[in-house]
This record gives C-alpha cells, sequence and structure tokens, in this order.
C-alpha cells in the first residue's frame, strides 16, 4: 500500500505501566479473587495455585501502595487481617470479567491443575 501514511506504533506509557502491573503473575488471579469478596491472606493462598505466601505478600503489598487493595485490621480476637479493592480496584471490573470470558472461549482447560485442586 504505498503512500499509506504508516501506523503509530507508538506505545502510551500510561497503559504499559497498567498493563504491567495488572499483568503481573499471579496479580490478575488477586484481583479476580477480591472482584467476589473481602479475603483472608490464606483464603487467597489456598484459591491460587502455585502461589508462595512470600510471591502473595508481595503482590499485596504492590497492589496497596498503588491503591487498587486495602487492607483492614479487624480488631478481634485473635486479630484478623482482611483484603478487599479500593474503589480504583473495583473499577478494573470489566477489564477482569473481559479478560475471563476471552478465556473461557480460547483456553483449554488444563487437566492438571483440576485434578489437583479439586483432591484439596
Amino acid at each position: 500500500m504505498r503512500g499509506s501514511p504508516a501506523p503509530d506504533l507508538a506505545l502510551c506509557g500510561r497503559y504499559h505501566r497498567a498493563i504491567e502491573l495488572v499483568g503481573r503473575r499471579w496479580t490478575g488471579a488477586i484481583v479476580y479473587l477480591l472482584l467476589r469478596s473481602r479475603c483472608r491472606f490464606a483464603t487467597l493462598r489456598d484459591a491460587i495455585p502455585d502461589i508462595t505466601d512470600r510471591m502473595l505478600s508481595e503482590r499485596l503489598q504492590k497492589l496497596e501502595e498503588e491503591g487498587i487493595v486495602q487492607r483492614t485490621v479487624v480488631p478481634a480476637t485473635p486479630v484478623r487481617v482482611e483484603y478487599s479493592l479500593t474503589k480504583k480496584g473495583r473499577d478494573l471490573a470489566s477489564a477482569i470479567e473481559a479478560m475471563a470470558a476471552w478465556a473461557e472461549r480460547w483456553i483449554k482447560p488444563d487437566a492438571r491443575r483440576v485434578s489437583r485442586r479439586s483432591s484439596r
């Protein structure tokens, strides 16, 4: 197509930062679960395949720093810590739901994960 202008392939810096933040391993899973309910650390850890305590802690801390996740200490005996999404975090719902719908349509189930998860 001679004479056609070249497409603008510059990457928007804000988009790049957002996709790197939400696209990090396990981050999407954390947001996905917190869209459904506030959760305790152990609940998140048990629901996310192969995540370690250290990785979960790091991801939650980063999401908290970014204003996506809120950490709440519940004054009870024993003290409980719960994680929930902020307004900024809940605003990711349409993007996460779109990704879930795409996965349903295009990603084949991993039989190993299904059998491992059901044996818990």
